[in-house]
């Protein structure tokens, strides 16, 4: 669980709301039709967009940001390691039944234990970290979507609420509940945008990068045991995917 998305997101809902409160209370900045016009009507306009397989698959992706766990660089290139010395001590079949976590590197595993070649294996690999990496990209661009078009409904919901204002100039009191609604819908539209399609998005593409760098790791570390390379220098080798302050950790 990322805990830093889980206080980003949460904390700046709590300020925004403990304002509100400040500023006369909750109750004043709640309005149904802005809600439905806003939160409905700017998800059924991405829906228009996209496929639908898509658009659910986007808001599976967007539980990746708070339930996600980064990628373990060090444990994976000290799991690489122990599987080169099993391969060097035993061949390529030795490591049938090896105890792996990561699904990634388990099939990376089988497929030099059925014989492939190197570049078969690279090819198969590269190419499923290209389409997951088309996935994370896709989910992306649909929160981007959504922040792009959630301001846009709440400037509908303010010509809408405005329209409202100037059909009932004769009639003073109804002049505030309409302007209300028309900065209402203004105020959804910025915190949607805001405060969690553009921070998802951008978490995403955070995730699509670290999982791309774990796996580019595997790949190498799993061609430098197909070639029966030394287990130290595919160590080395994987090192440089490792920044600086983690390097003594690795070594140790």
């Amino acid at each position: 669980m990322d805990i830093a998305t889980l206080i980003g997101l949460f904390g700046a809902l709590g300020i925004v709301a403990l304002a509100m409160i400040l500023a006369g209370g909750f109750g004043q900045f709640i309005d149904v039709p802005s809600i439905l016009v806003v939160l409905i009507g700017s998800h059924l306009v991405v829906l228009g967009q996209y496929p639908l397989a898509d658009f659910i698959n986007a808001a599976k992706a967007g539980m990746k940001t708070i339930m996600f766990k980064s990628p373990d660089c060090v444990s994976i290139i000290a799991k690489i390691v122990e599987l080169a010395d099993l391969s060097r001590k035993g061949g390529l079949l030795s490591l049938e039944g090896a105890e792996i976590d990561d699904p990634f590197l388990e099939k990376g595993v089988g497929l030099l234990v059925d014989g492939h070649d190197g570049e078969v294996v690279k090819t198969i690999l590269e190419k499923e970290v290209a389409m997951a990496s088309a996935r994370h990209e896709t989910g992306a661009a649909i929160f981007k979507s959504l922040a792009a078009i959630a301001p846009a409904m709440g400037m509908i919901g303010t010509l809408i609420g405005l329209v409202a204002m100037l059909g009932n100039m004769d009639d003073p009191k109804s002049i505030g509940p309409a302007m209300a609604v028309a900065l209402l819908t203004t105020l959804y539209g910025a915190m949607i945008a805001n405060m969690m399609a553009t921070p998802i998005a951008d978490k995403l593409n955070l995730r699509d990068r670290e999982e791309k760098i774990a796996r580019k790791l595997m790949i190498d570390g799993l061609l430098g045991i197909q070639a029966g390379q030394n287990p130290r220098v595919i160590e080395q080798v994987l090192m440089g995917y490792l920044a600086e302050n983690q390097r003594p950790t690795a070594e140790e």
